[in-house]
């Protein structure tokens, strides 16, 4: 499996971006795909996931309400949709994928998101 995140950009505090995960090779057998990000300095942290069987989403506490993750029905893309942004959400985000509801097993290349105050 193979991923790639785009959509990244600059953006001013309380603006919006949406970003891409499009996945290829034998994604029927995933069972999820998460975004994770991490900022510089920091340590990675998990951003929002969705699974299809059962069908779920997963968001961390922290930004429920402004982050919203989707999903197309052949589990090709996600998305995730960033509203409100704030500058402490300046990271690069990775998107992930798994084949059990554990450990990421694949990772793509991230997309940088900077946030203006």
């Amino acid at each position: 499996v193979q991923l790639q995140a785009s959509g990244g950009g600059l953006v001013q505090a309380g603006g919006s971006l949406r970003l891409s995960c499009a996945a290829s090779g034998r994604t029927d057998s995933l069972y999820a795909i998460a975004w994770f990000r991490q900022a510089l300095g920091k340590e990675r942290e998990f951003v929002a996931g969705i699974s299809w069987s059962p069908s779920n989403t997963y968001y961390a506490d922290s930004l429920k309400g402004r982050f919203t993750v989707s999903g197309d029905n052949g589990k090709n893309t996600v998305y995730l949709q960033m509203n409100s942004l704030k500058p402490e959400d300046e990271a690069v985000y990775y998107c992930a994928a798994t084949n059990t509801n554990g450990r990421m097993d694949y990772w793509g290349k991230g997309t940088q998101v900077t946030v203006s105050s």
